[in-house]
């Protein structure tokens, strides 16, 4: 009985040997057929290599090898401008790569266009064009460089840097720099001096970022620094969202507007800071339902609407909410500005808490602007300016602490002033005393200085059909 036990194991113990050697043969010629048949062909030079690969040293700005009626593989949303060829040294001209990377991102949801930090990228005038796929992103970490020298600009690329063109779902964004390097063209003598040798120079001059026909765009956190003109415009635009930016170039820097808005409307500008040689923020005709608040303006000329109604031309702005506002070292606070024999009118604006420290006119209706050098002639019409309200303007002015000019043949009404405490700077010796003219609506105090509690007439129904009976032009539907 024990030996016929032992037989039984022997016997098993022999069969499992077999298995496992039969096994591991068959393993070892299936991976020796599994080579053979991974072998790679030969192919011949110049047909199908690996020119367009990253580690590659060709000059073609592909990232990644891609059939040329392909789409980009669906796993590829980041699009780096190096990999499209750029060199971010500084001096070689990166505007083809930041093209290419614009092109093959505008056709992937929620693509990335990436300017990488710690690189300088110089780029020329260009147009990023859509309409492109949803919730595409433009990563600015690293620094765009516009061309220094004024007489490097083509004619006709003069209006704008760079121009964003019907873009919708967008977002620009990061922790990068835009630089303008508009030094060159701030200076009336070097402007001129290339003016006299090329001839190709008008008196118009670049904007930074410039946003035409524009939707549901928004811009997050960068830095714009040093525009020829204007650092941030909106044209024609709707839907806008401006958070947590920066903007800065030298007080001296002429019309150098740090947010410019035009025939847009629903805009939110919040959360930032702008330091500037005009307008902090310019708001002009054809714009709406716009929302700015807790902004640190200053140097500058404070936040304006207008100018309005140039060379008798219809302007009609509504709507706009300006609060939670700090303003200082700046030309004007929150003002008012509008050409003699305009046509249109500005209606529904909100001023209100926003504090102001050594403005030289915290306050300010000027219907009587000019911006020239010589006389500008009176004229009778004017934009008609209704229903603007300032609630709580707190703090210093170096000039006067309000001035109401309105226009005779047609006065600012329904003008509210509620709660204005404005005193002298340290050591001022101006004007202490409102000016207020034809301008009619209703205080409360406290007012201060107390002049202003005789800035205002009463408003009587006559006097609202002059102002109304130009919100035809502007509102064709309404009944006045």
């Amino acid at each position: 009985m024990k030996r016929s036990k032992n037989s039984s194991r022997l016997i098993l113990l022999l069969i499992l040997v077999i298995f496992f050697v039969t096994f591991s043969t068959i393993s070892v010629e299936a991976r020796k057929h599994q080579t053979k048949k991974n072998k790679p062909h030969k192919h011949k030079k110049g047909k199908g290599g690996n020119e367009n690969s990253p580690g590659s040293n060709s000059s073609r700005p592909a990232p990644v090898p891609q059939p040329p009626s392909g789409p980009y593989p669906p796993q590829s949303n980041i699009f780096d401008v190096l990999s499209f060829g750029a060199k971010g040294d500084g001096v070689s001209d990166d505007s083809k790569a930041l093209l290419a990377s614009w092109d093959a991102a505008c056709k992937v949801p929620g693509a990335t266009v990436e300017i990488p930090s710690e690189f300088k990228f110089l780029v020329n005038p260009i147009t990023l064009q859509g309409p492109c796929m949803p919730n595409l992103v433009l990563q600015i970490d690293g620094t765009l460089l516009a061309p220094s020298k004024v007489g490097s600009w083509q004619k006709f690329s003069l209006y704008q840097w760079i121009l964003f063109k019907w873009v919708s779902n967008f977002t620009i964004l990061g922790t990068g720099i835009v630089d303008g390097q508009g030094s060159d063209w701030w200076s009336p003598s070097q402007v001129y001096d290339i003016q006299k040798k090329s001839k190709n120079i008008p008196g118009m001059k670049p904007t930074a970022l410039r946003f035409y026909s524009g939707y549901d765009v928004s811009v997050r956190n960068i830095k714009i620094i040093n525009s020829p003109q204007c650092h941030l415009k909106f044209d024609s635009s709707k839907g806008i969202k401006v958070e947590n930016i920066t903007i800065s170039s030298p007080e001296n820097s002429p019309n150098t507007d740090g947010i410019h808005l035009q025939n847009t409307q629903d805009v939110e500008i919040q959360h930032s800071n702008i330091g500037c040689g005009d307008d902090c923020v310019s708001i002009q005709t054809g714009c709406s339902n716009i929302h700015i608040h807790h902004i640190n303006c200053g140097p500058g000329h404070g936040i304006s609407l207008g100018s309005l109604g140039k060379d008798n031309t219809v302007a009609c702005v509504s709507n706009i909410v300006v609060e939670n506002i700090s303003i200082q070292n700046t030309l004007s606070g929150v003002r008012i500005k509008t050409w003699q024999g305009g046509i249109g009118s500005v209606k529904n604006v909100s001023f209100s808490n926003i504090q102001v420290s050594d403005v030289k006119v915290p306050i300010m209706i000027d219907q009587y602007y000019c911006d020239k050098s010589t006389f500008c002639k009176n004229q009778t019409g004017a934009v008609a300016i209704l229903g603007v309200k300032y609630d709580r303007i707190i703090g210093t002015f170096s000039a006067q602490p309000i001035h109401l000019a309105c226009s005779k043949e047609i006065p600012c009404t329904d003008v509210d002033l509620i709660d204005i405490q404005l005193r002298p700077s340290p050591g001022y010796r101006g004007l202490k005393q409102a000016l207020c003219w034809n301008s009619y609506g209703k205080s409360e105090a406290p007012l201060v200085p107390s002049s202003m509690d005789y800035c205002l007439s009463s408003v009587g129904g006559p006097l609202r059909r002059i102002a109304r009976s130009h919100e035809h032009m502007c509102f064709p539907g309404k009944l006045v």
